[in-house]
């Protein structure tokens, strides 16, 4: 028994992975198999099965991008998701950078843009239904200064839906992006200002290049959590019109009309558009940023 022990652990040296570190990594992957892995092959198998008055194991995948309504959730799901999550980098990089050092009041305008992800979608939607409404504060604001005669629509449409998603992605997006851009070291800029190099010089090619793993990182998960929309959708959105996204269309393919078949394919589209979009962000990060030079050996 020691002997095989050994012969396995020098297989294991020679293809680079250490025991000890499985022994960490063991009970992370049992749950990443037990709630993400089986889930979605899970998801995989009901969508292939056919149902009632369907045949042939795509069947369901057919029945959905042949619908034009159906096919169209995947449209406005993006009409919304990359948008948002373009605005969300155009606002934070920035300000990352500007706040990579300490600035007066940084704690308190930090704290402050922790607020709305302790809300929660609902609040964000409830508060924006009671400030951005045709009855709410700021359409009172502006009739009352004479600035338009009839409320501005900016709920219950596609613009609610986007600012409701700014509200909430914002924060996250910038918290990362402040972290990797305080990680850079305060140094090669100042080698840069010696080399007569100006802000803007220094901005293009020591942090911006330096901060790309952190954008495409923050640009992945915002997008993820935005292409995923669903209450924003409904509370602060046109359901039945052009705020009809991909998850409320696999939501009311499961719960109203009991389809688990063409939810699930549904489901499972969505996730494949995730996985390519990422794939397609993590791609573009190794083509513009390959990390630090060795430099050589030695």
């Amino acid at each position: 028994m020691t002997g095989a022990a050994a012969r396995r652990g020098k297989a294991m040296a020679r293809w680079g992975i250490d025991a000890r570190l499985l022994i960490f990594l063991g009970p992370a992957l049992l749950v990443v198999l037990a709630l993400f892995v089986y889930p979605f092959l899970y998801g995989v198998g009901v969508s292939l099965t056919p149902s009632e008055g369907r045949q042939g194991i795509f069947s369901s995948y057919a029945a959905f991008f042949g619908d034009a309504r159906e096919r169209a959730s995947i449209w406005n799901t993006l009409r919304i998701a990359l948008p948002v999550t373009a605005i969300c980098l155009l606002l934070a990089v920035p300000l990352a950078y500007r706040m990579r050092r300490p600035i007066p009041g940084q704690r308190p305008i930090s704290a402050l843009f922790v607020v709305p992800m302790t809300l929660g979608v609902v609040l964000v939607a409830q508060g924006m239904l009671t400030f951005l409404g045709p009855a709410g504060w700021f359409n009172k604001a502006l009739m009352g200064m004479g600035l338009v005669e009839e409320p501005v629509r900016l709920v219950h449409n596609y613009i609610g839906v986007v600012i409701s998603l700014i509200i909430a992605e914002f924060p996250v997006v910038f918290l990362l992006l402040l972290g990797y851009a305080s990680g850079i070291d305060p140094n090669l800029e100042r080698a840069g200002r010696m080399l007569g190099a100006g802000a803007w010089q220094r901005f293009r090619r020591i942090t911006l290049p330096l901060m790309m793993p952190g954008i495409a990182i923050a640009a992945a998960l915002s997008f993820v959590a935005t292409f995923a929309v669903f209450p924003s959708a409904v509370l602060v959105g046109e359901p039945a019109g052009s705020t009809r996204v991909i998850a409320l269309a696999a939501w009311q393919a499961a719960y109203e009309r009991f389809d688990f078949s063409m939810a699930s394919a549904i489901a499972i589209t969505m996730a494949a558009i995730e996985l390519l979009f990422v794939a397609a962000i993590l791609f573009v990060r190794s083509r513009l940023y390959r990390g630090p030079s060795t430099g050589g050996k030695g």
